[in-house]
C-alpha cells in the first residue's frame, strides 16, 4: 500500500519503523500537547501584554541529548534556535532536580537580548540524586518588553552589542525549587520595569514546571525508557520524511539573492545571498546544501543576525514544504548542510549589535531562501510576504496619574501583507514567517500604557497585482499620552517585496510623525526620535508580492 503526505510518497513508512506507528502517533501528539500547555501557562500567567496578548514566546520539549521532540506552535524564530541555547546550558552547566537555567547571549544561542531562555531538567521518580542525568529537557523562550540598554524596549539602533542590555550566559536561576535572589536582584536593577520583567520570568519558571510534571506524569503511565525510544524514533521519522521530500526537488543550483534597506548606520543596502545545492542520489548524507557564502560582512547597525538565526530561518523554510503533521524534531535538519561565513551578517560574531537580526534579517533569509528555492518548485513556493516586523518600542515616564508616576516600555510588531501562492491571492494584514504573534488588543494597550490607538486598518492597494494579487498591509496609528523616545526598526522601505512569475512588487512601507501643531514629517526605517504628549506615530506597512501575469 503507497501512502501520500502532502506532495510526496510515504510507501516506507511502515517497513522502516522499529516501533508501532499508532503508539508513534501518540506519542508525537503526547509531547506537542505538552508544549502547548506550557505556552498556554506562560501566557496566562504573564504579566505584559507583548506576552500574553502578542503571544511573543516559544516552548519545546528536548530529549536527554538536548534534541528537540516538539515544539509548540509558537514563534518561527525562537523555535529554530531554541536548541542551541538548551545545549549550552546542558554544556555550561550540572543541572539537577528542580534547576532551571536562564541565558539570552544571542552568542550561546539566542536571537537578540530581549528574548530570555528558560531551561529545566526532567527526571523521573526514581531518580533523585543530583548526580543523575536528566531524562528530558524542557524550555520556555519569551521576549521581554525591556532587558535595559540605551532605548527604551531595548530595540534601538545600536553599534555594539553592550548598548542593548543586559546580556546573561547559562547561568542557575532556580536550584534545588529555590529561586536565587541575588541573581534576580542583578537582573531586575539593570531593567527599566522590574515588576513586569519579575512577573514574566515567573510565568516561565511555571511553564517550565508544567512541561516536567507533565513528562513525569507519562513517563510514570508509560516508562522513561518507552518515552526515550519514541524520541528516538520520532527523529528518524522527521529525518524520512525530509529525505522523501528533498528527494523529489530537481538535482541543481539554485542561486538568489534579496537586500536589507541599510543598517540604519549608514544608507548602504545589505546583501543576502544564497545557493542551494540539491545532491542527486545522496540518500543517507547531506541531500542539500544552503550556502550564504556572498553576503555582506557583519554591518555597524543593529542588524546582524547570529548563526542561531540564519539556522532558523532554515529549519522553517523546510518545514514549511512538508506536511503539517510530520514533527518539528531535530531529525528535521540532518539531510541538510547550512553554511554561513564566520563574521558576516548571517553569522555575525561579537560585539556585533543584532537586536534587529531577530527580527528583520531573518525575515530576508526567508526571502531569499524561498526565491532560490522557487527556481526548483515554483507551484510550491509564495511571492515575497511584507518582509519585515516594522518593531516599534515605545518608552518613557508613565504619568496619567500624578500620584503614581512610572517608567514604562512598551514593544510590539505590525503586521504586513502576505505574498500571494500559485493558487490563491495573500492575505491581507497579516504577521508572516519568522513571527507568529498577534496585534496587541487597543484594549489592552490603552489600559497599559499611555498611549491611544487613533487608527488600525488595512492598507487598501498594496499588495502587488498579479494573477493573484499580495495581501495588502495595515495602517497602525498611536498616540502618545506622555512624552516618550519611540525607537523603529523597519525595513522594505525603499525595496518592495518582490512579486513571482511576473507578479508585482508589493508596496513599499512608511512611517511618519503626525505632531500636536499639525506638521508631519517621514521617519526613515530604523530610527529613535524623542516626541512629545499629543504626537502621533502613523505606520504604514508593506504589502505582500503578486504572483502570476496579470
Amino acid at each position: 500500500m503507497q501512502w501520500r503526505v502532502g506532495s510526496f510518497d510515504v510507501n516506507f513508512f511502515t517497513t522502516h519503523m522499529t516501533s508501532d506507528p499508532i503508539e508513534l502517533e501518540i506519542f508525537k501528539n503526547i509531547f506537542h500537547s505538552i508544549a502547548e500547555e506550557m505556552g498556554a501557562a506562560l501566557r496566562r500567567t504573564a504579566f505584559s501584554p507583548n506576552i500574553k496578548e502578542r503571544r511573543d514566546y516559544s516552548c519545546a520539549v528536548f530529549d536527554s541529548a538536548g534534541e528537540v521532540v516538539a515544539m509548540g506552535d509558537h514563534m518561527p524564530v525562537h523555535l529554530g534556535s531554541m536548541p542551541m541555547s538548551v545545549r549550552a546550558a546542558i554544556d555550561d552547566l550540572q543541572l539537577g532536580p528542580g534547576d532551571v537555567a536562564i541565558l539570552n547571549d544571542p552568542f550561546r544561542g539566542g536571537t537578540h537580548l530581549p528574548d530570555i531562555t528558560l531551561v529545566a531538567p526532567v527526571f523521573v521518580a526514581n531518580k533523585k540524586t543530583r548526580n543523575c542525568a536528566p531524562d528530558f529537557y524542557v524550555a520556555s523562550r519569551a521576549h521581554h518588553a525591556d532587558v535595559g540598554g540605551t532605548y527604551p524596549g531595548s530595540m534601538g539602533l545600536c553599534t555594539e552589542i553592550y548598548q542593548e542590555g543586559v546580556r546573561i550566559p547559562p547561568i542557575k536561576l532556580v536550584v534545588n525549587g529555590e529561586i536565587e535572589r541575588e541573581v534576580l536582584a542583578l537582573l531586575l536593577n539593570n531593567v527599566r520595569t522590574p515588576q513586569e520583567r519579575e512577573g514574566d520570568l515567573g510565568a516561565q519558571i511555571a511553564a517550565c514546571h508544567t512541561g516536567a510534571t507533565r513528562l513525569q506524569q507519562v513517563a510514570a503511565r508509560y516508562g522513561a525508557a518507552r518515552m526515550a525510544a519514541a524520541m528516538r524514533e520520532l527523529h528518524s521519522y522527521s529525518e524520512r520524511m525530509m529525505r522523501s521530500f528533498l528527494a523529489q526537488i530537481p538535482s541543481g543550483t539554485y542561486i538568489a539573492e534579496d537586500f536589507l534597506d541599510d543598517d540604519g548606520v549608514s544608507d548602504e543596502p545589505v546583501r543576502i545571498a544564497v545557493k542551494i545545492t540539491v545532491h542527486a542520489g545522496k540518500k543517507n548524507s547531506e541531500q542539500v546544501t544552503v550556502d550564504f557564502t556572498g553576503s555582506s560582512p557583519q554591518v555597524r547597525g543593529s542588524i546582524n543576525a547570529v548563526e542561531a538565526i540564519t539556522y532558523s530561518a532554515c529549519f522553517y523554510v523546510f518545514r514549511c514544504l512538508l506536511a503539517e503533521d510530520v514533527p518539528a524534531t531535530a531529525g528535521l535538519m540532518r539531510p541538510l548542510r547550512m553554511v554561513s561565513p564566520v563574521g558576516s551578517v548571517v553569522n555575525a560574531q561579537p560585539p556585533a549589535a543584532v537586536a534587529g537580526g531577530n527580527v528583520e534579517t531573518s525575515q530576508r533569509i526567508v526571502d531569499v531562501l524561498l526565491r532560490a528555492l522557487a527556481q526548483a518548485i515554483p507551484d510550491r513556493i509564495p511571492a515575497a510576504s511584507s518582509g519585515t516586523m516594522n518593531n516599534l518600542t515605545i518608552g518613557g515616564m508613565d504619568d496619567r496619574n500624578p500620584s503614581d508616576v512610572h517608567p514604562f516600555a512598551y514593544y510590539e510588531t505590525v503586521a504586513g501583507g502576505m505574498g500571494a501562492r500559485p493558487g490563491k491571492d495573500g492575505v491581507p494584514a497579516v504577521h508572516t514567517h519568522m513571527t507568529n504573534s498577534l496585534n496587541t488588543p487597543a484594549e489592552a494597550l490603552e489600559h497599559a500604557y499611555p498611549i491611544r490607538v487613533t487608527e488600525y486598518s488595512v492598507r487598501k492597494n498594496s499588495g502587488g497585482a498579479g494573477k493573484h494579487r499580495g495581501g495588502d498591509g495595515t495602517v497602525r496609528e498611536v498616540e502618545l499620552l506622555s512624552d516618550a523616545q519611540v525607537t523603529l526598526l523597519a525595513d522594505r522601505r525603499k525595496r518592495g517585496p518582490y512579486g513571482l512569475n511576473g507578479g508585482d512588487d508589493g508596496a513599499t512601507g512608511k512611517t511618519e510623525v503626525l505632531h500636536a501643531d499639525g506638521t508631519r514629517r517621514a521617519l526613515p526605517g530604523k530610527c529613535s526620535v524623542q516626541l512629545k504628549k499629543g504626537d502621533k506615530v502613523r505606520i504604514s506597512t508593506s504589502g505582500g508580492g503578486g504572483w502570476g501575469k496579470r
